[in-house]
Formats: C-alpha cells, sequence, structure tokens
C-alpha cells in the first residue's frame, strides 16, 4: 500500500465478533490497526492470529475511560451486542454506549479523525414500520429490560450527529441488522448461535414465541465490507444507514435449515417470548445501496454452512483432552 493511503485506524471493541473481522480486513489492506477492548465479551483467541503481524497492535482498555492516541479513523465497535451480556450489567452497557461515544468523539475532535459509530437496528424497537427505513424514528421501551442496549444505542446516535453539527466531525452511522458467521460467541444467546450449538449438540432447538417472528440475517464478511465502504465513502450520508440483508426468514425456517444443514435430529421447542422482543426485523438498504453501490452476496444457506464448520470446529476442539502437566505444555481450560 501507498504511504499515501495508508491509515491509522483504532478498532474499539476489535477483539469482539464483529470487530476481529474488521481487523483482520483491515490489517490485510495494509492499514496500521490498533485493536483496543476490554475483554468483558471480547476474546483474546479472536486475534490471535493477528499479533504476529506488523501493522497490528492491541491494548487493553475500556472505551469508558478517555484515550489518546494519534490515528486518522475510528471505528466505535465497542459494546456488548447480546441480550446475555448488555443485560448481565445493563448500567455498564448504557455507560459503554454514551460516556464511550462520548470519549471517542471527543479523541476524533482532537486529532481531526473520521469516527464510524457501531449502531444497531435495535434503536426501531418493535416497528410499527416494515421493512425499517432509516427515517422511521422507532418503538422503543425506554425502560425495559432491553433499553440499555436500545437506548444507549440512541443516546449514542444523537451525540454523533451533535458532534457533526456543532463542531464539523465527520462522522458515520451504521444502524446493522442481525449479523453472523465465524467468532459469535457460542453463549452470547443469539439466534444463530443458539440454534447451531443445540443442533450440533442434538439438544432440542429453542424456538420463543410461535416462531412466526422474522429477521434478516447478514453474512459477517459481506457486514465488515459494508462497514468500509461507509467509512470511507465521499459522500456525507446525511444521518444513519441501514446495514443488512433484506432477506427475511421466520425463526422457524432458520431453525428447520439449520437442522437441515447440520444433519440434526434435534426437535424444536417452544417457550414464552422475551419481553419487548421485536416482531419484525428487516432492512431498507437502499441507501446503502444507492450511496456505497452495496448490496450483501453470502446466501443464507452458504454463510450457515461456513458458521456450521466453525461451531463444529469449537466443540472438537473443546472435547480434546488437556495436556498433562509435565509434558512441556502448562494445563489450560478448554476454549
Amino acid at each position: 500500500m501507498k504511504e499515501l493511503t495508508r491509515k491509522r485506524i483504532l478498532v474499539t471493541g476489535g477483539a469482539g465478533f464483529l470487530g476481529s473481522h474488521l481487523c483482520e480486513r483491515l490489517v490485510a489492506q495494509g492499514h496500521d490497526v490498533l485493536c483496543v477492548d476490554n475483554f468483558y465479551t471480547g476474546s483474546k483467541d479472536n486475534i490471535a492470529h493477528l499479533l504476529d503481524c506488523a501493522n497490528f497492535e492491541l491494548m487493553r482498555h475500556d472505551v469508558t475511560f478517555p484515550l489518546y492516541v494519534e490515528v486518522d479513523q475510528i471505528y466505535n465497535l465497542a459494546c456488548p451486542a447480546s441480550p446475555i451480556h448488555y443485560q448481565h450489567d445493563p448500567v455498564q452497557t448504557t455507560k459503554t454506549s454514551v460516556h464511550g461515544a462520548i470519549n471517542m468523539l471527543g479523541l476524533a475532535k482532537r486529532v481531526k479523525a473520521r469516527i464510524f459509530q457501531a449502531s444497531t437496528s435495535e434503536v426501531y424497537g418493535d416497528a410499527l414500520v416494515h421493512p425499517q427505513r432509516e427515517d422511521y424514528w422507532g418503538h422503543v421501551n425506554p425502560i425495559g429490560p432491553r433499553s440499555c442496549y436500545d437506548e444507549g444505542k440512541r443516546c449514542a446516535e444523537t451525540l454523533f450527529m451533535d458532534y457533526h453539527r456543532q463542531h464539523g466531525l465527520s462522522i458515520r452511522i451504521a444502524r446493522i441488522f442481525n449479523t453472523y458467521g465465524p467468532r459469535m460467541h457460542p453463549a452470547d444467546g443469539r439466534v444463530v448461535s443458539n440454534f447451531m450449538m443445540q443442533a450440533l449438540r442434538g439438544e432440542p432447538l429453542t424456538l420463543y414465541g410461535d416462531g412466526t417472528q422474522t429477521r434478516s440475517f447478514c453474512y459477517v464478511d459481506d457486514m465488515v465490507g459494508a462497514f468500509i465502504l461507509l467509512m470511507n465513502c465521499a459522500d456525507d450520508p446525511g444521518g444513519p444507514v441501514n446495514l443488512g440483508n433484506p432477506h427475511e426468514v421466520s425463526m422457524r425456517e432458520i431453525a428447520m435449515r439449520i437442522v437441515a444443514l447440520t444433519g440434526s435430529t434435534s426437535p424444536l421447542e417452544t417457550r414464552p417470548l422475551p419481553a419487548d422482543d421485536p416482531w419484525h426485523r428487516q432492512p431498507d438498504i437502499s441507501a446503502a445501496t444507492r450511496l456505497l453501490g452495496w448490496r450483501p452476496d453470502t446466501s443464507l444457506d452458504e454463510g450457515l454452512l461456513r458458521t456450521a464448520r466453525y461451531f463444529r470446529a469449537r466443540i472438537a476442539a473443546s472435547q480434546q483432552p488437556l495436556p498433562q502437566a509435565g509434558a512441556g505444555a502448562s494445563v489450560e481450560s478448554a476454549p
């Protein structure tokens, strides 16, 4: 890469699911990448293969505290994103979204960097508009068990837009719809990881509600490509941009697909629907297509096959016997 196009790029939450894939892509492009993570939900395993790269650096840091570095671009991905993780410590989740945004925006203002915010389709809540467009303001419970995440991300969007209007900061906001793929945490409680692990272990697949609620699933490689396009887009989007796969499927359908492609005999088991769980999720991505020339191109079946291979490997690794003490290796717990 020519020195004029090589950038110093900060990725907060860089050891997480999306963050690690983003770091990997940026390193491969030749940029100098600083991965920042407090490892609350991220894992060193996700970025271990990057540690020997001369243009990759890892820093343990919590974004609720200020960070003083010199960079050209900032991708702010730091925040637990699955209900199990963000509801475990809801106050910290809100602080990560709000204080983290303030600290990263302050850094961007100081060093005159463009900054990207990983927002979420959850800002739409239990949407009354379908599919969801960026001009829809949402239908969100501000005091429910999911509010720490939903409202935290909504507040972060407010801060980004106000820094843009008040300080002229160059910002990009991505409203990310359901994304899946390798490096998902096997116990994060999300649809694909839940169904995969249950199917591969021969356990019943847990459907919440009657299984007719829908989601739209985007493979991680497609999503990371959209992040980079949005960050480097010459035109100011003027606000948030939906990123996701507009192909909508029901929970029952994706459960049956995962059972079939894994060769599992697992039955389906229904449970009550969690509080404030949205009934439909389908992005209108016309803005992303117009601005970025982007549409996801990985089919659901292909993406699920790649994800199943990853989870099979995780399960196989966890069943390996531990090395014997004194045999030239330390005893560590299985991943």
